[in-house]
């Protein structure tokens, strides 16, 4: 099917992930034995909080039961996610493994105990007075932040027998519902028709395709996506709304306003903050479809269709194969520092990386740390700039991960989502800076507007995701959504945000279901997050420009950080306010001058 661009749909000499330097396999003795000691583990901690004693028992006593509980906590806390990113990585590669599925369900079952004695270990921390536990206890002072939002969120608990009920709930409900949309989304297959030709094809793949340079294959491909969705829509709307249903129930039950306020909390960011941010995309909107209709210019079309926002503009675009992607992210990181490039070529030599799309895979990408700073990181890699980009982000997530090595695993799982996307988001930026600055004129503007490509997913459509799932609450309080009402919402969304710069009969109305993120059972608005990490990653990026050897003798302790103070705090550390729109106007004017080069780069390709 030569018409397919086979370089993005045959198979590729991919890389595959290396998990046996932590066990030989899933059934192996050695893991065997890791998953029993960690019951054992966590069987000790539930017998240590129940002992735990009370409020007004002696300082001394109280000091002695928070430092040993808490070291047991972070002993049990290093383990399980040790032993739960190993059963999730052969989970993702494959969710049709039945001895990964297995070991998921066992180990869902211990997260759930540990999840009901953290939730004592939380209660229990609310009765103290948080400062004295800090004078008195070095590990209490070392874990200040931890503590002091513990003592937050137990005023943001039912009672203990409630809470033990929902976490066992939560296996057949809102984690469960969350597994089967990432079962079925992973093995949905789509029929790609296209010059006479018909092939059926994974998602993941199929998806890869709107990168296409012919647009007859982007919008075959188009076409046999939607249809794959909508034939699954039923369960996945039914999964949704467990997810959301369940969002919406917690949420009330523990005295939280709403599921956007427990969100916030768990970002460390507050309501003005959130406010400052969407206000300045919402600002921004007018100049990134500037952007879209300059695209649609360069591609000669009057009004671009969906399956255009990822075009390429020029069919001769450059190719990436993977042996120089990596030498390029390696390069590029050496540009900032040795520890930096050390990083990404430990990750590539010791085969953190699986990069192969396969039918059964897991879509998208992800990175989770393992142990002792290091990570592994799924990708589906394509040739294209674009997925160089997204190696490049899970890189800095990986880069992160080591800079917290040396805090404890509760501080390394205490960095919210809006931090967590720093490091990631400064790797992208280094990677595209150099990308454009070596690059031929054409490179140039074809990296340009994949950089413009990125800026519109993370400004507009987040904004649209985050209106969606607002829209989703506000009704699934009243009633179950049907698949349909899913897709009107999500339909409205995207005209609020993409506004007329894409022609709306073609919006992507399935994205509900496309997007793992909203079947989060622990996180909602899993959306602004991203947001804030590029924007404030780019503000970041300016602040290295302006003083790298400063910026460099403070970046990695800020990493270090990012689970031991709120998101203000951090900021603060480097001049920013952000519960200002002043920084996050700053920030998205990186992309407004963006959009003018852009824009005026187009206008001088076409003799205008």
């Amino acid at each position: 099917m030569s018409a397919i661009a086979p370089d993005l749909v045959a198979e590729h000499e991919l890389p595959r992930w290396d998990m046996t330097p932590y066990f030989p396999g899933l059934d192996s003795p050695e893991f065997d034995s890791a998953v029993q000691e960690l019951e054992e583990k966590v069987a000790a901690f539930e017998q240590r909080v129940s002992e735990v004693p009370p409020a007004d028992a002696p300082r001394e006593t109280i000091t002695a039961a928070f430092e040993g509980t808490l070291a047991l906590a972070n002993d049990i806390t290093g383990r399980a996610l040790l032993v739960g990113g190993y059963i999730y990585a052969f989970l993702s590669m494959d969710t049709r493994d039945a001895a990964a599925q297995r070991r998921f369900g066992q180990f869902q079952l211990i997260g759930s105990r540990l999840a009901k004695t953290d939730t004592r270990f939380t209660s229990w921390i609310g009765t103290l007075d948080p400062d004295a536990l800090i004078a008195s206890s070095a590990a209490a002072a070392d874990h200040e932040f931890m503590v002091r939002q513990s003592r937050i969120a137990a005023t943001h608990l039912m009672s203990l027998p409630e809470e033990d009920l929902a976490a066992d709930l939560t296996l057949s409900g809102g984690s469960a519902f969350g597994r089967l949309h990432e079962d079925l989304s992973s093995q949905i297959t789509a029929l790609l028709e296209h010059d006479g030709d018909a092939r059926e094809l994974p998602i993941s793949e199929i998806r890869n395709l709107s990168a296409d340079a012919d647009r007859t294959v982007r919008k075959a491909a188009y076409d046999a996506e939607i249809a794959a969705w909508k034939q699954w829509s039923t369960a996945l709307a039914a999964s949704l709304n467990g997810v959301k249903g369940e969002h919406l129930t917690l949420a009330a039950r523990r005295g939280w306003e709403s599921p956007l306020a427990q969100s916030l909390f768990q970002n460390s960011i507050d309501a003005a903050t959130l406010d400052a941010m969407m206000g300045a995309a919402r600002e921004a909107f007018p100049d990134i479809r500037r952007y879209l209709r300059a695209k649609s210019k360069a591609l000669g079309l009057e009004t671009l269709a969906w399956y255009d926002l990822d075009a390429p503009l020029s069919a001769s675009e450059r190719s990436w194969p993977w042996p120089e992607a990596v030498a390029f992210v390696n390069e590029q990181f050496g540009t900032y520092s040795d520890k930096l490039r050390s990083l990404s070529e430990r990750a590539f030599t010791e085969r953190w990386i699986d990069a192969e799309p396969r039918a059964g895979k897991t879509g998208g990408a992800y990175c989770m740390e393992t142990r002792d700073g290091e990570s592994r990181i799924m990708a589906n890699f394509a040739p294209t700039f674009s997925e160089v980009s997204t190696l490049a982000h899970e890189l800095g997530h990986a880069y992160h991960n080591l800079c917290l090595k040396d805090a404890s695993p509760i501080q390394q799982r205490s960095t919210p989502m809006t931090l967590a996307e720093t490091a990631s988001t400064f790797c992208e930026t280094i990677l595209r800076k150099a990308a454009i600055a070596s690059g031929t004129p054409d490179e140039q503007l074809s990296i340009l507007e994949g950089s413009l490509q990125d800026a519109l997913a993370i400004v507009v459509d987040i904004s649209s995701r985050f209106l969606f799932e607002q829209a989703v609450f506000a009704k699934r309080g009243r009633g179950q959504l049907s698949a349909d009402e899913l897709c009107a919402l999500m339909h409205d969304a995207q005209l609020q945000t993409y506004g007329d710069a894409v022609e709306a009969s073609t919006l992507h109305p399935y994205m509900w279901a496309v997007k793992g993120h909203y079947y989060s059972p622990d996180f909602a608005f899993y959306n602004y997050p991203y947001m804030f990490g590029l924007l404030f990653g780019l503000g970041l990026y300016a602040r290295y420009q302006a003083d790298p050897e400063g910026f460099r003798a403070s970046y990695d302790e800020l990493l270090a950080s990012t689970g031991s103070a709120d998101a203000a705090t951090l900021a603060a550390r480097f001049g920013i306010d952000i519960r200002s729109s002043a920084f996050w106007t700053s920030s998205l004017d990186v992309i407004r001058d963006d959009i003018d080069t852009f824009v005026a780069l187009v206008d001088a390709r076409q003799g205008m």
